[in-house]
């Protein structure tokens, strides 16, 4: 099997390594005919190149261009010696290693296995990866989440104007706030919502724990209750935020190692919300430059919530990872549920509604979900 392309024209090396290789080597003397022979290979096959060193500057671009092009492709440099400079240029280009023209057969032999090997291993992950479990959606709910958002976008563009005015001139910082979401197969994206809270508020969470809606519920370990009432809020304290919860990083860690699941905090008549930011959050407004995220495919109308890094990350499990085969979704099946018994759901019923979403969504199910959306959003949340 010829599985080594030589590109060079020293016939003394290429005598050599057609030895070391036992006649199993394809000689060519510049980066075309290489890319010839290798686009007409069997992609089945693994490729190496030994790539003889000549002109830096024209190496570098060839170096590169093979690279970009046949990124599986092992690409050895053949070079008596390089600079310091010159092996940070090659590396960067794509070179994966050096021979030299005069290599004994005992480093050639290695080499190639070690690179035979590797090849091996990067297909076995390409078939592993095929074989696992993907959410890919219909066409019907695509089709329908395109037609949706454009018309949304298009009839309330008028009140996505004044909101994000109102917004600017209550209180400095960016109309729409950026966080990543993880939405469906685990991906991650921008998610997009108009800011609802001061720019500079969230730092001083710790002063109004005693809002906190979910503190009933939370199960600290002794040491961690004594280490939150000793603890005073820095003013660059970093903050973990959700949809409605809000945890403080360090915190967060720290309940993490005790294998805390469901570290939210839920702060009821949350004084950081600016009164436009109350306003949109009654009416869920502020949900709206998510239709920009259903145009882009990154959610779609109904599904299930994308959520943070930090809380997708416990979601990881077998127990839990049907939620991430559905779509990422502006309402949910959970959002419908009890929102208008003052939101209040644990955790743990939020993670059964995504799943049972996931495991029998249907375009029927998806329209009861948007109706009763229509009146539930509606509905004034006492947080």
């Amino acid at each position: 099997m010829q599985y080594i392309v030589y590109i060079g024209k020293n016939t003394q090396t290429i005598t050599h390594f057609s030895q070391l290789s036992e006649g199993k080597i394809a000689v060519t003397e510049n980066t075309y005919e290489a890319t010839r022979w290798l686009s007409q290979c069997d992609n089945k096959k693994p490729a190496i190149i030994l790539f003889e060193k000549g002109n830096k500057k024209r190496d570098l671009a060839d170096i590169s261009y093979l690279h970009n092009k046949f990124y599986h492709t092992y690409i050895v440099l053949i070079t008596d010696s390089l600079t310091k400079d010159e092996s940070i240029l090659y590396l960067k280009s794509g070179i994966c290693n050096t021979l030299s023209p005069n290599e004994t057969k005992d480093n050639f032999d290695h080499t190639v296995e070690f690179i035979l090997n590797r090849q091996h291993q990067f297909q076995t992950a390409l078939q592993n990866q095929k074989s696992i479990k993907q959410f890919h959606l219909p066409l019907i709910k695509r089709i329908f989440d395109i037609v949706f958002s454009s018309i949304a976008l298009i009839c309330l563009s008028p009140l996505l104007i004044l909101v994000a005015i109102a917004i600017r001139l209550e209180s400095k910082g960016p109309v729409v706030y950026k966080s990543k979401r993880v939405g469906s197969n685990y991906r991650v994206f921008d998610f997009l919502k108009f800011r609802s809270m001061y720019s500079n508020a969230d730092k001083r969470l710790k002063e109004f724990n005693n809002l906190n809606q979910y503190k009933g519920d939370q199960e600290i370990t002794e040491n961690a209750e004594n280490t939150q009432k000793e603890q005073t809020i820095e003013s660059d304290e970093v903050l973990l935020v959700s949809d409605d919860y809000i945890i403080p990083e360090q915190e967060y860690i720290a309940q993490k190692s005790v294998e805390k699941k469901n570290s939210f905090v839920k702060l009821e008549n949350d004084p950081r919300i600016t009164k436009v930011g109350r306003f949109i959050r009654k009416y869920s407004i502020d949900e709206l430059p998510q239709l920009i995220n259903i145009l882009r495919g990154d959610m779609s109308i109904v599904g299930n919530r994308p959520l943070p890094l930090y809380e997708a990350e416990l979601l990881t499990s077998d127990e839990y990872i049907d939620r991430f085969m559905a779509p990422a979704g502006l309402t949910g099946l959970w959002q419908v549920e009890k929102r208008g018994d003052a939101g209040k759901m644990s955790a743990e019923e939020r993670k059964l509604l995504d799943i049972q979403y996931a495991k029998n969504y249907s375009f029927g199910m998806d329209m009861k979900i948007i109706l009763k959306t229509a009146t539930a959003f509606v509905q004034k949340e006492n947080v």
